[in-house]
């Protein structure tokens, strides 16, 4: 028999695959979505390889093949070129808008100066990488990327790839900083924890809390609609109660983790998710990371 709580997660599930239309994409053979991050990072070397050949053949030629669709794009990887002066002279994403004007003093969504910082190493390496935060339109949100670039002539090319997920040593620093937000102030900790902007929604990383007593979802930076619910019952999508499971961890240990099937915010794709567990008084504290 279908348990309340399990047809949520099916309506749940639904309403993140429509929250963005072209994550689609991610279930059809031979699309980029689902490629892991290795191999990402593979395409953006091999086309910055191809984009740098080019132009050193036609610098001219280059930065109009750059800007266009083309064999310069490569689903969410793409080129651009910065200038000695730090005029953007080609883009074929978002950053186009950004061709003729000074980007030196751009800001990535943390406030990095990452073309700057990008443009001193160049001088001095003659080529390296950087990571920062930057719009990723297949998923329609900022996300983590690392770019490679390297010193051509009077420019620098660069090529980045985006990161759909955090690594386990990242959840396990946002726990930490959440369990000291719970100790000085749970009141404030919890209204932050759902806040998009209160600076614990990081990417595909968030907290949730839930009651001990009460088995209410207190909080959770990826699902509103669960809050305030009893989750007691809910299930993974592999149709296992996770939320009980959790419970019974840390009431019995203090802490854990647990391994279960949940929709990635990021990917929108059901993916296995390693979540690290915490008892904070009356409350249990949690993060996750997802496993390609």
């Amino acid at each position: 028999m279908t348990t309340p709580t399990s047809s949520l997660f099916a309506i749940i599930t639904f309403l993140m695959g429509f929250a963005c239309i072209p994550a689609l994409a991610a279930d059809v053979p031979g699309t980029n979505a689902a490629v892991p991050a290795a191999e990402d990072a593979t395409r953006a070397q091999a086309l910055l390889d191809r984009a740098v050949e080019h132009y050193r053949r036609s610098s001219e030629k280059s930065l109009a093949a750059f800007c266009r669709a083309g064999e310069f794009i490569d689903g969410d990887l793409y080129v651009y070129v910065v200038d000695a002066n730090g005029v953007m002279q080609a883009s074929g994403g978002p950053s186009l808008a950004l061709v003729g004007r000074d980007v030196r003093n751009l800001k990535d969504a943390n406030g990095k100066l990452f073309i700057k910082e990008m443009l001193d190493d160049a001088k001095i390496h003659g080529a390296g990488s950087i990571e920062y935060r930057w719009l990723n339109r297949e998923h329609g949100k900022v996300e983590r990327k690392i770019a490679y670039y390297r010193k051509e002539a009077d420019a620098i090319v660069a090529v980045g790839y985006y990161i759909p997920r955090a690594a386990p040593e990242e959840a396990k620093a946002l726990m930490a900083r959440a369990v000291e937000a719970m100790t000085k102030d749970p009141r404030e900790a919890i209204v932050r924890f759902s806040d998009m902007n209160g600076g614990f929604v990081e990417d595909d990383l968030y907290v949730f809390v839930v009651g001990l007593d009460d088995n209410i979802m207190h909080a959770h930076g990826a699902i509103p609609r669960l809050i305030g619910r009893n989750v007691a019952d809910l299930h993974d999508a592999d149709g296992k109660p996770i939320i009980r499971r959790m419970l019974d961890i840390v009431r019995a240990k203090g802490s854990g983790k647990l391994q279960y099937t949940w929709p990635n915010p990021v990917t929108h794709k059901k993916e296995r998710k390693t979540t690290y567990l915490r008892r904070v008084d009356g409350y249990l504290v949690a993060v996750g990371h997802y496993v390609p």
